[in-house]
């Protein structure tokens, strides 16, 4: 029996090894590594998205978290903008000294969301959209740079410990923390078309680090992610020994995914109509040009570092068969890495309730409007 199990095991490696292909010297072979974290599939939730909670969407009923579950989805994004949990006066600009003052009945209103998330199965990325000091988008004035000033770090270090004490005896597979959204060097906080530029590689390395050392000081398993660099597109090697997840974006190319966005471009009116696969001005877009974007990505994922795609999807302008044809090959070259995604959104325009499209046969859905087709899409086993 021990023979016959010696053969069978030892016919097993072998076609292991031929399929793996390359030895090492020494004799001994390597198979790909696997995504260290798991391939997490679902949405995005604004609920704590603005920095006024005036302005702030609807809580996510109880029914959207029924619905991803029954689909077969395992995760939700919150973004929050740190000013919507304080107490401050937002007639004003906000204080260096304000920053600090949270608002204990705006925390427990993301705990909700959060413990109900949890009642559905549902992985938890916790995510400073709006950290101190920075965020890709205008609309709030911030007292200081992320970037460049300790005072901001320190505030920023803050946060991230706050929540790592209220979520502290939450296990790693149910919530994680994504650092700060889609860092860049922007030149003007105010000005949502500023010139924006790559954080410095050592820079990011020091705010990452001072993070997790935050977060780790509470609970010291905790899963921390970081955005990729240059709006999130780029991997950050300075941080890969740093024991930290690193997360995509599924908008490339942009000429596709924010077609006539206006918060993306100066001007909607002169725009090459979207086409997938196709001429598109001087370029011809296909798979081929987003296996070329996502490579580092995927080295990295062979390097031995989780990656996830933590936002993706497509604005509602876009002409859908376009849309579906271009996003179907973003999952499959994503998700045959094992990297898995949260669409932004799960009911809004770039969701598959209440897009807003206007040449989309839409499914009545208790009452919302379903895109069937982006569903299935999604759903699509890779």
């Amino acid at each position: 029996m021990e023979r016959r199990s010696f053969i069978k095991n030892a016919g097993l490696l072998t076609a292991g090894l031929g399929l793996a292909g390359t030895a090492a010297a020494g004799g001994r072979s390597f198979l790909p590594k696997p995504n260290k974290l798991p391939a997490w599939k679902g949405f995005n939730l604004l609920d704590f998205f603005s920095p006024d909670p005036a302005k702030s969407r609807p809580r996510t009923p109880e029914d959207h978290f029924r619905w991803m579950r029954d689909w077969g989805f395992d995760f939700v994004r919150i973004p929050m903008a740190y000013p919507n949990y304080l107490d401050i006066d937002r007639s004003r600009r906000i204080t260096p000294e304000e920053v600090y003052k949270t608002d204990e009945r705006r925390v427990e209103e993301i705990e909700k969301l959060v413990a109900m998330a949890h009642r559905y199965n549902m992985h938890v990325s916790l995510n400073l959209h709006r950290a101190p000091g920075y965020c890709i988008n205008a609309g709030f004035y911030e007292p200081y740079n992320l970037w460049r000033d300790e005072e901001a770090l320190k505030a920023f270090c803050f946060h991230w410990n706050f929540w790592a004490k209220r979520f502290a005896g939450v296990p790693a597979s149910k919530i994680s923390f994504d650092l700060v959204n889609e860092p860049a060097m922007r030149e003007d906080m105010n000005d949502q078309h500023t010139k924006v530029s790559s954080v410095p590689g050592q820079v990011y390395r020091k705010v990452a680090q001072a993070a997790a050392a935050a977060i780790r000081k509470e609970n010291p398993e905790r899963l921390i992610i970081a955005d990729g660099n240059d709006v999130g597109s780029s991997v950050v090697p300075e941080i890969t020994d740093l024991d930290i997840a690193q997360s995509c974006r599924g908008y490339y190319p942009g000429q596709i995914s924010h077609y006539k966005a206006p918060w993306a471009n100066k001007d909607i009116t002169d725009l090459p109509e979207p086409k997938w696969p196709g001429q598109m001005g001087n370029r011809y877009f296909d798979r081929q040009m987003l296996e070329k974007h996502y490579q580092p990505w995927v080295d990295l994922v062979k390097q031995g570092v989780g990656v996830h795609c933590g936002e993706c999807g497509c604005w509602n302008k876009t002409p859908h068969d376009v849309f579906l044809a271009w996003f179907g090959d973003v999952l499959d070259v994503l998700g045959s890495q094992g990297i898995g995604f949260g669409l932004w959104e799960f009911s809004g325009d770039f969701g598959v309730l209440n897009s807003r499209r206007t040449d989309v046969q839409y499914e009545d859905w208790h009452g919302q409007q379903l895109d069937r087709k982006l569903l299935d899409l999604l759903r699509k086993e890779r």
